[in-house]
């Protein structure tokens, strides 16, 4: 059972801004290294072509560690466990910023990882914890913009920074945000134990494990090595039949890691669900708005940077609606207009040329920026919002582990998608091909909005009606 103790009455309007702030450093982090690898490999004397690891190991750390952050933080306590990850996340900054080669760089970036692998799941349970479900969307509504930011203005920040500073303020401008989410955590950040916890379930752990490195590791050889699909499909297939595994012992194991039972609330398991299908479309805008902007209009880093800044901007913007529609409207009318205009939105990205005025692109991107935030803050919130007390451990890491795989999915399916009208003579460059390929990925957002209309129209009603009374 929970720990119960008093609360520091500023807690409630502190701990929002300490999740937060990690949020945004993390999924920074995360996204920020792609346009300054040339510039650490010149440094380093490595070839470019092989300063991939250096995401890679980061990325595979963080999805193979993830999974364990429920029970670690039900058994240690949400806040020691919270500031353990600020802790080694700073460590794994400083200590990438004084790699002198690309091993120690790797192995940088693996203790990184540890620490990144902690952030999200545990600020989140803390939220979950902590707030009545007729405030939790808004504070996740809050605590998710940053999230959203962190990718869409990575590859711009650090290019920035690798150009006209150096490559290690990527990973030095972690230190002091990191620092202060320690301290800040020690003074608002509830312990939140969990007594007479269940033993660790290794069995289940070296399962999920399995299958999520393997996946992961197929998605990044796939996108970021360029590997064929004879390579990548078997670690696919491997990654399928260890998930397939862990569901049979989870039904046989008195104390699963994942307590599959979850999936029974059907609000969670729709979720879930839509949280996949919905970001394998809305994923792939980091990743090749930027190669649109460059490679497509050819414009300069600096100059696509700032005209992706709208979007950024106005996610903010988009956060303020979510509240009161969700309470006009319901997760299920919500959720199916609003994927609908995502997908409409992400369509209209095929109707962009050279001859496309800037303001045309700015309110454009303005208004993906709007959904997409108002999209992200409402899936975020649909698995928790009806989420028994005795689930919230379980539930938060698997979507926790969703919301990961999903960035990478979200990646790859934009880079297979454009590699596919770019046809083997490498015409991806032209901007017929990143016409066709928003297109396809636009129309595949539409149809994503199916699976919201399994949302049951009660969900959420009385965190809603609870918030709309206060």
């Amino acid at each position: 059972m929970a720990e119960q103790q008093t609360l520091n009455p500023n807690t409630v309007k502190i701990l929002p801004w300490i999740v937060a702030v990690s949020f945004f450093m993390q999924m920074l982090d995360t996204t920020i290294m792609n346009t300054a690898l040339p510039s650490i490999a010149k440094d380093l004397n490595e070839s470019p072509l092989g300063m991939q690891s250096v995401v890679i190991c980061y990325m595979l750390t963080v999805a193979f560690i993830m999974p364990v952050s429920g029970w670690v933080a039900d058994r240690f306590g949400v806040r020691n466990v919270f500031i353990f990850a600020n802790a080694v996340f700073v460590l794994g900054s400083l200590l990438s910023a004084l790699s002198p080669t690309l091993m120690a760089l790797v192995l940088s970036r693996i203790v990184q990882g540890i620490g990144g692998a902690f952030l999200m799941p545990v600020g989140r349970l803390a939220v979950l914890k902590v707030f009545p479900r007729s405030q939790l969307t808004d504070v996740l509504s809050f605590i998710s913009v940053p999230a959203l930011m962190g990718p869409l203005i990575g590859p711009t920040l650090g290019g920035f920074l690798a150009q006209y500073a150096s490559w290690h303020w990527i990973f030095l401008i972690n230190i002091p945000v990191g620092i202060v989410a320690c301290l800040a955590s020690m003074r608002y950040m509830p312990a939140l134990k969990v007594s007479g916890l269940a033993r660790f379930d290794w069995s289940g752990f070296l399962l999920i494990g399995a299958a999520i490195l393997s996946g992961t590791l197929g998605i990044e050889a796939s996108t970021d090595l360029h590997l064929p699909l004879a390579y990548t499909l078997p670690l696919v297939v491997f990654s399928l039949a260890m998930l397939a595994l862990y569901v049979f012992h989870a039904h046989r194991a008195p104390f699963p890691l994942f307590d599959l039972k979850v999936f029974k609330i059907r609000s969670f398991s729709v979720g879930i669900l839509g949280n996949i299908f919905a970001r394998l479309a809305s994923g792939v805008m980091p990743f090749m708005t930027p190669l649109l902007l460059q490679v497509g209009l050819g414009f300069t880093p600096s100059k696509a940077g700032l005209l992706l800044m709208p979007a950024a901007l106005m996610s903010i913007a988009g956060k303020k609606l979510v509240s009161p529609l969700l309470k006009r409207m319901g997760f299920r009318l919500f959720l199916c207009i609003n994927t609908l205009l995502v997908g409409v939105l992400l369509s209209l990205y095929s109707t962009i040329t050279a001859e496309t005025p800037v303001w045309l692109l700015i309110l454009q991107f303005s208004a993906f920026g709007i959904v997409n935030s108002m999209q992200f803050t409402a899936m975020f919130s649909l698995p928790l919002i009806d989420l028994p007390a005795e689930y919230a451990s379980s539930g938060n890491s698997i979507l926790s582990v969703v919301t990961q795989l999903s960035m990478g999915l979200g990646v790859g399916v934009g880079a297979a998608v454009l590699a596919f009208f770019a046809g083997p003579q490498g015409s991806g460059q032209s901007i017929d091909a990143f016409h066709k390929a928003y297109l396809c990925i636009g129309l595949f957002g539409i149809a994503a909005a199916a699976i919201f209309l399994f949302i049951p129209k009660d969900t959420g009603r009385i965190s809603i009606e609870s918030a709309a009374g206060e």
